[in-house]
């Protein structure tokens, strides 16, 4: 049986969410609350929003918070313990959902959606090993951090309706411009939405040249600055048609 912990997830000064966090299921990062953040400031208006690998909840939970959720929301992770966690944290923040379990898209054939927000795993299977994110919990997205993304970016405009958005995170600890490249084919419009800069956690120090093999053959990139070394998470919003029906100017 999981153990179950309490987990304050502070996104600003003025949202702070106590999640119901087994182990197993992903604690939210310092990408998570980036991502939050980047959907508030652009969304305009609620509309009928999936929340793609929802782990725990926080993001969808979250935007519901902040008014952009037209109930129900929609919720998926390959993880039934992270869809019966979200779930309960759902039910607590008082939040109408549709939660399931599957791969992706596997759960919502014939659904399409105005907001699609995407969390699942973009970081090389070979970081996710050595660092402090992935504890108990799998992370499939090859040796270059993209084959979970791209595959997203390849089914997901057959999930949105007409103006419909979807966000999504692109960590350097993978190989950034193949994700792009892909995102540019399915899209018409890409737009970058904000970056941050992180330092490396102190646990993964120990394993610096394994980091440095893999930028060296091209999966990853990080960058060295005041004796620093930093990684980065770039937030994108892509779609087809003219978001303005949803987000009106």
């Amino acid at each position: 049986m999981s153990q179950q912990t309490l987990f304050k997830f502070v996104v600003d000064e003025n949202t702070e969410i106590l999640l119901n966090l087994p182990t197993g299921v992903f604690i939210p990062t310092g990408t998570t609350k980036t991502l939050i953040k980047a959907v508030r400031k652009y969304v305009k208006k609620p509309g009928k929003m999936l929340d793609l690998g929802a782990g725990s909840g926080v993001v969808g939970i979250s935007l519901h918070q902040a008014g952009l959720v037209e109930a129900p929301l929609y919720a998926s992770d390959l993880s039934e313990q992270a869809t019966d966690c979200l779930k309960k944290n759902a039910e607590v923040y008082h939040l109408s959902i549709v939660a399931k379990t599957g791969s992706i898209f596997e759960p919502w054939k014939g659904e399409k959606f105005d907001y699609i927000v995407d969390d699942i795993s973009g970081v090389s299977v070979e970081v996710a090993k050595l660092s402090p994110w992935f504890n108990n919990v799998p992370c499939q997205s090859g040796i270059d951090g993209t084959e979970l993304v791209i595959k997203v970016l390849k089914e997901v405009p057959a999930y949105l309706n007409f103006g419909g958005l979807f966000f999504f995170p692109v960590i350097s600890f993978s190989n950034t411009n193949k994700i792009l490249a892909v995102a540019h084919e399915k899209f018409l419009h890409v737009e970058h939405l904000v970056h941050e800069e992180w330092p490396l956690p102190k646990e993964m120090h120990q394993h610096i040249s394994i980091l440095n093999r893999l930028q060296e053959e091209g999966h990853i990139q990080f960058t060295e600055k005041f004796g620093m070394v930093l990684w980065s998470t770039d937030i994108y919003v892509a779609y087809n048609s003219s978001p303005r029906m949803l987000n009106p100017i």
